[in-house]
Parts: C-alpha cells; sequence; structure tokens
C-alpha cells in the first residue's frame, strides 16, 4: 500500500518539486475536517516537504489529527478546535491553506456561497494577519473572485499586507484542462501544460488552449465545448454527487499541487510557475489569475497573458465586468467586517 501511496504523491509532485528544498515547512490547514480539508491534510502530511502540519476547524480536528499522526512519514501533526486555539496554530507558520467553509449543491453557484464563506474566510484571515502575517496565504474557500480581495483587505486593515504572498488557489482549473485536453488528444496529462487566466467561476474561467504545452489545435466548435466543460466542470461534480457535496478529491490535490509548489520556490528553487488570482495590474481589473513565477517571498514575477488568440481576448473582455462586481462586493464586505 505504502508504494501505491508513494506513487500517488509522486505525481501530486510530479511538476519539479524537490524534495530536498524547503523540507522544514510548517503548513497550517484552516477548515482540516470537511471535504477537502482532511484529503489536503493527508496529501501534505505525506510529503517530505512538511515537518509540522497543524489542523484547524470547529469540529473533529483532534480525531483527523489523530489519524494522521499514524502515518509513517516525518512531518508532525497537532489538531487544533475553536477559536480560542487558532493562535496557537498559526504560530510559525510558513504556509496556511484555507478550503474552510460550506460546499456547493445543485443549483448554487460559488457566488451563493458569499454570505456564509466570506464571514469564515474573514475570521481566519484575521487570525492570520494577527499571528502569522509573514505566511504565504493561499485560498480555496468560494468565491476566490471576492474572498482574496477580503483577505487583501483584513491583511491591509492590520497594516501587513503584502500582495505577493496572497493566492487564490485556481490551480484545479489548470489540471481539469490538461486532464480534458489529455483525454482528447490521447496524450499523457502528466506532460501537458495549459495556463488557464481570469477568475474562478464560470465565464472568469479562460483557459488559454493557444498556449498549451505541447501545441495542440482544435475546430472552433470543439474549442468552444472544450472551454465550456472547463468552465463549467465544477458544476459537473456537483451534479454527479447529487447533493453530496462538491470537488472535494480533485481540489485536494490540486491545492497540494500549489502548496508543494510554493514550498518549493521558497525553498530556492528556480523557474517554478503556477497560475492564480492575485492582486495585478495585467488588466483592468485589480485582480486577475496568470502564471506567476514564484519565488522564495512568494511572487518573484507576474508572467502576464502571453499571446492570447482572438477567441480568448473576447473571453477576457468578457469577464471582466463579472470580475470586477466579485471584487467590489468582497472588498465592500470586508470594509465593514468587524
Amino acid at each position: 500500500m505504502l508504494s501505491r501511496l508513494s506513487t500517488a504523491t509522486s505525481a501530486a509532485l510530479r511538476r519539479g518539486i524537490a524534495t530536498s528544498a524547503q523540507n522544514n515547512a510548517k503548513v497550517a490547514v484552516l477548515g482540516a475536517s470537511g471535504g477537502i480539508g482532511q484529503p489536503l491534510s493527508l496529501l501534505l502530511k505525506n510529503s517530505p516537504l512538511v515537518s509540522k502540519l497543524s489542523l484547524y476547524d470547529i469540529a473533529h480536528t483532534p480525531g483527523v489529527a489523530a489519524d494522521l499522526s499514524h502515518i509513517e512519514t516525518k512531518a508532525k501533526v497537532k489538531g487544533f478546535m475553536g477559536p480560542e486555539q487558532l493562535p496557537e496554530c498559526l504560530k510559525g507558520c510558513d504556509i496556511v491553506v484555507i478550503p474552510a467553509g460550506v460546499p456547493r449543491k445543485p443549483g448554487m453557484t460559488r457566488d451563493d456561497l458569499f454570505n456564509t464563506n466570506a464571514s469564515i474566510v474573514a475570521s481566519l484571515t484575521t487570525g492570520c494577519a494577527k499571528h502569522c502575517p509573514e505566511a504565504m496565504i493561499c485560498i480555496i474557500s468560494n468565491p476566490v473572485n471576492s474572498t482574496i480581495p477580503i483577505t487583501s483587505e483584513v491583511f491591509k486593515k492590520h497594516g501587513v499586507y503584502n500582495p505577493n504572498k496572497i493566492f487564490g488557489v485556481t490551480t484545479l482549473d489548470i489540471v481539469r484542462a490538461n486532464t480534458f485536453v489529455a483525454e482528447l488528444k490521447g496524450l499523457d496529462p502528466a506532460r501537458v501544460t495549459v495556463p488557464v487566466i481570469g477568475g474562478h467561476a464560470g465565464k472568469t474561467i479562460i483557459p488559454l488552449i493557444s498556449q498549451c504545452t505541447p501545441k495542440v489545435e482544435f475546430p472552433q466548435d470543439q474549442l468552444e465545448k472544450l472551454t465550456a466543460r472547463i468552465q463549467e466542470a465544477g458544476t459537473e461534480v456537483v451534479q454527479a454527487k447529487a447533493g453530496a457535496g462538491s470537488a472535494t478529491l480533485s481540489m485536494a490535490y490540486a491545492g497540494a499541487r500549489f502548496v508543494f509548489s510554493l514550498l518549493d520556490a521558497m525553498g530556492g528553487k528556480q523557474g517554478v510557475v503556477e497560475c492564480a488570482f492575485v492582486k495585478s495590474d495585467v488588466t483592468e481589473s485589480p485582480y486577475f489569475s496568470t502564471p506567476l513565477q514564484l519565488g522564495k517571498k512568494g511572487i518573484e514575477k507576474n508572467l502576464g497573458l502571453g499571446k492570447l488568440s482572438p477567441f480568448e481576448e473576447k473571453m477576457v473582455a468578457a469577464a471582466m465586468s463579472e470580475l470586477k462586481a466579485s471584487i467590489k462586493k468582497g472588498e465592500e464586505f470586508a470594509k465593514n467586517f468587524k
């Protein structure tokens, strides 16, 4: 079983992760007992890059931590439960990953989650700003197009804002695009890389098939269907689970992949690139996902849009009003949050 699990982890690490890089990192998962939090914590526990794993939630965390602590890898696991234990959980963290919140149900958009998840993210990131202001903050909680502006405003309020260290994790869009393109072209998905830019909801998800490595081409009608599938892949999972949840396992994989890339870059590995939804001046939207070169202090360089096809340019233009509205909604919420 161990060899199988090691193989699975090596797949999660496949994008150039060096196990000797940042291998004494303390990582916290906030929302660790949930549908994403548990498998994400399992992947992080199995990584040689992590030496301390802090798990936080409002219920069940001691059990999750006890369960994971029996796995024969070096990461020391500790569970924390309830707001009074959050400070201790966060102390000394290098990376904080936040998948906390409610999942989508059939018929819900990511934006429908706003009222509940906005408060959760604002509370948890307030804790981060107070107790680990230098940590890299990776937000998974939806709607990411609003929860990243919320996080930024919270950090600004506490005078510790660093836009190079706050990331909206959109990696699942890239993982899906790679998988779907590979299926259609009969390629090994581990060798396919499709940048996905914009945001993390519906038409704001903009896969750049024209920039795929290796180069692929599709007739326009197939390209439009493929793009729509990538944009609505989350809904595909929500409907298939028939009310029992949303994308948890694939999101956990994608979240772990992003954390491993970040750890690798923090450890000094060169040329680590991931897309993420961040503060940006690349377009007229104040936040935007593009490929980012990661380094020891977070974002080292925003690699921008690259050369877009006319189809992709139209998608960027069409996404702007929705992106700006979601961002403004997040900023307004954070300003009024006590």
